[in-house]
């Protein structure tokens, strides 16, 4: 049944906007597909020159001394804890308002996520909750950055180091945020991005993982390979050898030379593309600022946002719809829209594993009941953004109490 809403606008949304604007596009043209075309015809398709020059380029950009390219954020992350040594029994310090990857990369050693919850402004791991989540067994510390704000790193690196623990950044959303003037990448032990269809570059599928130490670099190369010997990409080439080593059972994470050659064309627009993000941003934060029935975003401009996700929060006890009839009036506008994200500790799997209930962690529960992820990507028009504006200012001013 159609809300009253919906009812009314039906003949005004055919008008407004008959088509449908999808939540989220990949920034591709034809740079990109000449890219591809020209890894196709080289003849070598799979790991090869072309993601070594996407991760040198990466490198070079975040300011960090290594980077080794994946297929996948979820294997940065999985290999990052097999570097660092992560053994059965120990614990992972992270955030419950994540998507699935962040912790079940722990799970995959039979170790514990443990949970802390979010700063209410920032929906970013509250720094002052991790000190008291610290046990004998806990070996390391996860940081999200919730729709590409950067976390309070300081502070997270300040308990890290009084207890010997390695940061391994979860920055997924955060290419290419910056923290206090230092690019994401460049600032803790290890640091794991995406180039997934939704984020600011995109490989189709892909990641990255990024460290300044060495061995880890070289054990994430092994280990992203069937933890062949290094360099075993080579052995099909004039300077390599038949002969190669296993030396650790490994996985199949690496890195095609055609989503590396997509990759490097991205790179060359990600400026364009974040300038862009942070212009409809802007536009969002003029539009709804002056709205009590809406929280806008937190910016701070001691960080560059990524602005990966536009992350608005109604104030429900101003409206007299819920959260799911808003997303409803947006959609019936033409308008795509998402949440992010349901905490981890709500979901079957972590309630029976961990008997967690959503009041265990409040603030994680209670935000994600009041979220509403809108468009915002480097391919919206001037005319998209308005629409998303008009959509959602007029279904405030219906439904407002």
């Amino acid at each position: 049944m159609k809300s009253e809403l919906a009812e009314r606008d039906q003949a005004q949304v055919l008008v407004g906007r008959p088509s449908y604007l999808p939540f989220a596009l990949p920034d591709i043209d034809g740079a990109e597909l000449e890219a591809i075309r020209s890894a196709l015809e080289s003849g070598w398709i799979t790991t090869g020159p072309k993601t070594r020059e996407f991760e040198k380029r990466f490198a070079e950009i975040v300011g960090a001394r290594y980077a080794v390219a994946v297929n996948s954020c979820t294997a940065a992350m999985h290999i990052a804890l097999e570097a660092i040594g992560l053994q059965r029994g120990q614990e992972v310090i992270t955030t419950p308002y994540t998507f699935a990857a962040t912790a079940e990369v722990i799970r995959y050693f039979d170790a514990k996520p443990v949970f802390v919850d979010v700063d209410p402004v920032t929906l970013n791991m509250d720094a002052h909750l991790i000190e008291k989540a610290i046990t004998p067994k806990t070996s390391a510390i996860i940081v999200v950055h919730m729709a590409g704000f950067p976390a309070d790193l300081d502070a997270i690196r300040a308990v890290a180091e009084r207890h010997g623990l390695p940061v391994i950044e979860d920055a997924a959303h955060a290419f290419p945020a910056k923290y206090k003037g230092r690019m994401i990448g460049s600032v803790s032990q290890i640091t794991c991005f995406s180039f997934y269809a939704t984020k600011t570059i995109t490989t189709g599928e892909g990641g990255m993982i990024c460290t300044d130490n060495e061995s880890w670099a070289e054990r994430f190369r092994i280990m992203s390979l069937h933890g062949i010997s290094k360099d075993a990409y080579k052995r099909y080439t004039a300077e390599g050898s038949w002969f190669y080593e296993i030396i650790a059972p490994g996985f199949k994470y690496n890195m095609t030379d055609i989503a590396a050659s997509m990759g490097l064309v991205q790179l060359t627009k990600a400026d364009r593309m974040l300038r862009r993000r942070v212009e409809i941003a802007r536009e969002y934060r003029r539009a709804f600022s002056g709205m009590p029935e809406l929280q806008v975003p937190h910016d701070d401009p001691s960080v560059q946002h990524a602005w990966h996700l536009y992350m608005l929060r109604l104030n429900l006890e101003r409206l007299r719809i819920s959260r799911a009839e808003f997303i409803e009036e947006l959609k019936a506008r033409n308008i795509g829209v998402s949440v992010h994200f349901i905490p981890l500790h709500t979901h079957p799997y972590y309630t029976t594993k961990y008997g967690y209930v959503p009041s265990d962690f409040p603030v994680a529960y209670g935000e994600y009941l009041r979220e509403v992820s809108l468009p915002i990507y480097s391919r919206m028009s001037d005319e998209d953004v308005a629409d998303v504006i008009a959509a959602v200012t007029d279904i405030v001013r219906a439904g407002r109490v």
